[in-house]
């Protein structure tokens, strides 16, 4: 058994290489860029007027004549004499020989002559070519997560498809003869099954949508079948329950067989202790608690890091955050702990209902504060890890 610190270090030394594709626009939102992008156009390309108004051709008067109109879009050129304008609307081109705009709401208009409230300063609400970026100038980052706003610059740039990190295919292995489907009658020493449809929620939550759920029976030849299936289908596999050392727990005996190199088996940690890690070829698999809160705590403690790293992020294990904590409280535990907490007005509280099985608490939980084992107090104040969720 491992400590929690070890299980980090020895995932950091044998995560797989990453894989770089090239998605549309669209199927690239919430991917990570694989390379650097310079823009290979001003923004604007062409000066820019800020606001609806009237481009002017400045001269030592308040009068103007107004001599057309340009929309945004209109790609006719206009050449203004000094004392004349034209017509303008946001986003529009100002014409070479206008050297500023004026809102409207400080002009009146009548026919063809404008009367401005007041002078107008050269350059005034006139976007210059390449303010937002020029030509060349690096765009965004390699590393850089693309959300809707890095989408919507790479499109105003002229982009339809970039290069990112593949974000991994994900297969949930769920085992147990004793879990039944929510909907159906439960009998006598059934339980239902809700690890499945917990896990794929948390990657759905964190943008990983490249999900299969494989059922599984305490069967030997069966579990062995199906984790081949998820292993040669997903670059990680999660495996729900069936890691510990019962009669009907096959999972550790079936991976062994499909010669999945054991990374880690059981970690000094409350709870998750019997959290299996390993790797298959250029793959990583996990195999969970069956304990629904011992199982999400794995999941965001050790498995979301790993997704992240695997799709390209800089991220890491030591995640960490300290936080006072809101009341005292007495440590008396031979393994570490992930306590279930809320975190609010700056205040870590560590919340009832700790045990394994029970996923109330985490229901309303921010956040687990990490406790290292032994005997001793911890007072109101002190500062205690967080790992925020």
């Amino acid at each position: 058994m491992i400590s929690v610190q070890e299980a980090f270090s020895t995932l950091e030394q044998n995560l797989p290489a990453l894989h770089k594709v090239e998605y549309p626009l669209f199927k690239a939102r919430k991917h990570i860029l694989a390379e650097s992008i310079l823009s290979p156009i001003n923004m604007p390309p062409f000066r820019q007027s800020a606001m609806d108004g009237f481009a002017l051709c400045l001269h030592d008067a308040l009068v103007y004549e107004i001599v057309g109109e340009i929309k945004a879009g209109d790609s006719h050129k206009v050449e203004l004499l000094p004392g004349q304008a034209v017509k303008i609307f946001t986003g529009a081109a100002v014409p070479d020989s206008a050297q500023a705009v004026i809102q409207i709401e400080k002009v009146s208009a009548n026919g063809t002559q404008l009367l401005l409230d007041e002078l107008a300063e050269p350059e005034t609400n006139v976007r210059p070519i390449g303010e937002q970026i020029s030509e060349g100038d690096l765009a965004l980052e390699k590393g850089t997560l693309l959300n809707a706003a890095a989408i919507g610059f790479l499109a105003g740039l002229g982009f339809t498809n970039v290069k990112v990190f593949q974000m991994p295919k994900i297969g949930i292995v769920v085992t147990g003869n004793e879990l039944t489907k929510p909907g159906t009658p439960l009998e006598h020493g059934k339980v239902y099954e809700s690890n499945g449809i917990m896990l794929q929620s948390a990657l759905l939550d964190a943008y990983y949508d490249a999900v299969t759920l494989y059922e599984v029976n305490d069967d030997f030849e069966n579990t062995k079948s199906k984790l081949n299936d998820a292993l040669t289908n997903n670059e990680l596999v999660l495996v729900s329950g069936g890691i510990s050392v019962g009669d009907y727990d096959f999972v550790a005996r079936a991976l062994r067989e499909l010669q999945v190199q054991t990374l880690f088996h059981k970690v000094n940690q409350k709870p998750g202790k019997p959290l299996f890690a390993g790797k298959f070829q250029n793959k990583m698999i996990f195999a969970l608690p069956g304990n629904p809160a011992a199982c999400l705590t794995c999941f965001y403690v050790y498995v979301l890091p790993t997704l992240a790293i695997m799709s390209g992020a800089e991220a890491n294990y030591k995640q960490a955050i300290l936080f006072p904590l809101s009341d005292d409280f007495e440590v008396r535990n031979s393994r570490s702990q992930f306590l279930k907490a809320n975190i609010s007005n700056g205040e870590a509280q560590i919340l009832s209902h700790q045990n394994s099985s029970m996923l109330n608490s985490f229901s309303v939980s921010n956040g687990l504060i990490y406790v290292p084992h032994g005997h001793y107090e911890l007072k109101k104040g002190d500062m205690v890890e967080v790992y925020l969720l």
